[in-house]
């Protein structure tokens, strides 16, 4: 599991697949809304308050985006009423309110540039060939989609072993970012890069 502070009322919690396979739990436990959710739930906020040192309190929204294979995003957005300096307080109950997305695309970003010639390279031995190169705010972007169902988990494997799954809009994306490569960033750069 991985914490990162978005902003000072937002939270953003990586699970991979083996994180809630070690909990006990599917993704299905969490659509179902089950008891063993919501216990993880707590866990997770408890362990988010103690990293970033601030304490919750009150209703908080949770977005959680599915990524194929490889677990699911969570975003939650405390209050949005809080002052920058306020302090959030938790006094064990939460209103929640879930959004669920399921991802028909895999976005992942990328530290540098070799990273992703290095993937390319992979993905050529499965036969994976497109996707689209973006680069945005000193990051590399490869979104890849259309892909064969039977091979989503290779390649989510693949793309989460040189970048990270990003929870970058794709419109977002197309918006304020730069696109390098469109629809065969793959073979592009096989073709330049060998």
């Amino acid at each position: 599991m991985r914490l990162e502070r978005l902003t000072v009322n937002k939270i953003k919690i990586f699970l991979t697949s083996d994180d809630l396979h070690d909990r006990g739990l599917s993704k299905d436990d969490i659509w179902k809304d089950s008891i063993k959710w919501h216990q993880l739930f707590h866990d997770m906020l408890e362990e988010a308050s103690e990293e970033f040192d601030v304490e919750i309190q009150g209703s908080v929204a949770v977005e959680i985006f599915s990524l194929q294979a490889q677990g699911m995003i969570m975003i939650i957005t405390v209050d949005d009423n809080i002052e920058e300096e306020e302090e959030i307080l938790f006094d064990g109950f939460l209103e929640m309110q879930v959004r669920v997305e399921g991802c028909e695309n895999l976005l992942y970003h990328f530290e540098s540039f070799e990273d992703i010639i290095v993937l390319t390279h992979r993905l050529f031995s499965l036969q994976v060939s497109g996707g689209s190169l973006y680069a945005y705010n000193n990051q590399y972007y490869l979104l890849m989609n259309n892909l064969d169902p039977s091979n989503i988990e290779k390649i989510a494997a693949f793309l989460s072993e040189y970048g990270s799954p990003s929870i970058l809009s794709t419109h977002v994306l197309a918006e304020y970012g730069n696109l390098i490569i469109e629809n065969k960033a793959v073979e592009t750069i096989l073709k330049y890069f060998k």
